[in-house]
């Protein structure tokens, strides 16, 4: 199975872009009906986390327990590009996640959704998806 590439544009500096329906076209595009399949992200300022769906307070939520307790700017980074929160808050949220396939669907819960975590932007971000089966 080839890997599917999907591209997105954030709007924010600080973000979670729900990819859950990129990821589905991703997983019709590849045909399989069992098996796993892994997101990831191949940005050093960006994540990838499942999380709750229905309510849009639970992201904003996350992000500023994020921004507080990793604030942009401190006198301790290093980092000449300026951007060492983002690399940090990307460390946390991980680059990848794996969904388990079953009769062609996602296995995610009832209130789960992919989300792409967005530290560094505005941007045009990448998702490479795999599935195995």
């Amino acid at each position: 199975m080839n890997m599917i590439t999907k591209t997105l544009s954030t709007t924010h500096r600080s973000q979670f872009f729900n990819i859950t329906s990129l990821v589905m076209e991703a997983l019709a595009e590849s045909g399989v009906k069992s098996g796993i399949l892994t997101v990831f992200v191949s940005h050093t300022t960006a994540g990838i986390t499942i999380n709750e769906n229905a309510d849009p307070d639970v992201t904003r939520d996350l992000i500023n327990i994020l921004d507080r307790t990793i604030p942009w700017d401190h006198s301790d980074y290093k980092h000449f590009e300026g951007n060492t929160a983002a690399h940090m808050k990307a460390s946390l949220m991980g680059n990848s996640t794996q969904i388990i396939v079953e009769e062609g669907r996602l296995q995610l819960g009832t209130w789960q959704g992919i989300y792409f975590c967005e530290f560094d932007g505005p941007r045009e971000r990448k998702i490479r998806v795999k599935v195995v089966s």
